[in-house]
């Protein structure tokens, strides 16, 4: 059997399943958060440490066995742990919805000409939430711990080191570092010169490159005792969590879309050649499959949905209720759910507005409902760049927000796609699984493709699926251009991110 860990923001999942999906047993465990008024949000890698242990032994003991052949390891990505000379944590992992180091990143752009100078230079353009301004935010705000710095490891990488002793990166999460070339495959060390100005020391704190289907080695013999799996246990390279749900909802193949509806939002489709987009907002990730993953991402998701129905007095289960009383559009309510900043558009600093308030639509159920089209039209700007004029058929939506059925209606409404939900809900897990298999199958010399793997695991509810209603296409094309032209009042720089279809 295998064993599929996720480290997100929230928690810690585990998965055990036999090698056609079947899940056997499932574990979890809560993170703790740092989080400060300048943007700050950190966590220390040691709670993840924790939590997998927890959540792996509570998926064991759930399954009733411990023969586990391979693991495979999704983590959040952007994360920057940072190690000194004796491999220990020098201080708590910033995380991939840090803002205060906007400035930095605005810095490194400049310094290289802006964001197409860079884009066209290394591949990609690194947006507020990438590792690399992290690194410059502490050789400006903690000099002393910069000095200390010998290894530089995304969350998953570090816990790929806790469990094997090895440090190694793929390229799917190192895509998402901000100093390396998606399209050539390499790390992008003149970047990392200029913020420590030539020295070389975090060029040379870099983990060793594998491919999406190595192993990254065995488990260690006591990490092996103490988790209860077998030492022979092989660690596959393991990934960033879209990447991993990408895998999870069998998006390794051209014309899937995968919607994830998290803390965070994001989508993404598979792609077998590089993708590029000069201004920025699509972010041209490699794939933990071997591909590339091209993907938008915004920073307000279901946080925003469940805090204002807190805020409300009401149960997430209430949203779809008010889903259905309240027609596309929330009677001219506009929600612009920008309360952490916002990666897309790119508006680190921005703060969240209710606009078109009257005393018509000023209730609880227009406002649950604007909460959560504002979170949806944000998105689906970023799934209009990906598909660059063309539309989505089926779009694949997971994470907690796509539990709810009117949250996945309105998208199929607004898209004029059909929406479906994977069978497996925790996709980075599944995902994570899926590539163990595949990475074990090499190594024991009868290799196996992600499509093969995932056409077996990654199956689809039927019950869940969501056909749209042509009625409203146009309700909902209306509602969308007005949540964009307050948008662009409010903030006119974000003029540039009207996706091409508008």
């Amino acid at each position: 059997m295998f064993l599929g860990i996720d480290c997100g923001t929230q928690g810690t999942k585990a998965l055990v399943m036999e090698a056609n999906g079947a899940v056997l047993g499932r574990g979890y465990r809560k993170h703790a958060l740092i989080e400060r008024s300048t943007g700050a949000r950190e966590q220390e890698p040691s709670w993840w440490v924790e939590a997998l242990r927890s959540s792996v032994k509570e998926a064991l003991e759930a399954s009733g066995r411990s023969d586990v052949l391979a693991l495979g390891v999704s983590g959040q990505q952007h994360g920057m742990v940072l190690l000194d000379e004796s491999k220990q944590v020098i201080r708590p992992a910033k995380l991939w919805n840090d803002t205060e180091t906007a400035p930095q990143n605005e810095a490194i752009l400049r310094r290289f000409g802006g964001k197409q100078a860079f884009g066209k230079r290394f591949g990609i353009v690194p947006l507020t939430g990438y590792t690399v301004s992290k690194l410059l935010w502490v050789k400006e705000n903690e000099p002393e711990n910069f000095a200390r710095i010998r290894h530089i490891l995304l969350p998953h990488e570090y816990l790929n080191f806790w469990l094997t002793g090895q440090m190694r990166a793929e390229p799917g999460d190192a895509s998402g570092t901000g100093y390396f070339n998606p399209v050539r495959r390499e790390w992008q060390f003149e970047v990392l010169d200029a913020i420590d100005e030539g020295v070389g020391i975090l060029s040379a704190a870099l983990p060793a490159l594998v491919h999406a289907d190595d192993c990254v080695g065995e488990v260690l013999p006591e990490v092996a005792a103490d988790l209860g799996l077998p030492r022979s246990c092989l660690v596959s390279a393991g990934g960033g969590d879209n990447m991993m749900g990408a895998i999870g909802t069998g998006n390794v193949r051209e014309g899937v879309v995968t919607l994830s509806l998290g803390t965070s939002s994001t989508v993404y489709s598979y792609s077998e050649t590089p993708v590029q987009d000069p201004s920025g907002t699509v972010a041209p990730f490699c794939s933990s499959s071997g591909g590339w993953l091209p993907l938008v991402c915004t920073m307000n998701a279901t946080n925003v949905v469940t805090a204002t129905a807190t805020l409300l007095g009401k149960s997430v289960e209430e949203i779809d209720g008010a889903l259905t009383r309240i027609p596309p559009g929330a009677d001219g309510l506009v929600f612009l759910p920008f309360l952490n900043g916002e990666r897309t558009p790119d508006l680190p600093t921005a703060q969240g507005a209710i606009l078109g308030i009257t005393s018509n639509n000023f209730t609880p159920d227009h406002l649950l409902r604007a909460a959560v089209e504002g979170v949806s039209f944000g998105i689906l700007n970023g799934l209009d760049r990906i598909l660059q004029g063309r539309e989505a058929t089926v779009v694949q939506a997971i994470g907690g927000g796509a539990r709810s059925r009117g949250w996945r209606q309105l998208l199929a409404d607004a898209t004029g796609a059909t929406i479906q939900a994977p069978m497996e809900e925790e996709s980075g897990c599944l995902g994570a699984a899926i590539q163990a298999v595949v990475a074990w199958a090499k190594a024991d010399g009868n290799p196996l493709s992600f499509a093969e793997v995932a056409a077996r695991a990654a199956q689809i509810r039927e019950d869940a699926t969501c056909v749209p209603r042509p009625e409203l296409s146009i309700p909902y094309k209306n509602a969308r251009a007005a949540y964009q032209r307050h948008l662009e009042a409010l903030y006119p720089e974000a003029r540039q991110d009207v996706p091409p279809s508008a």
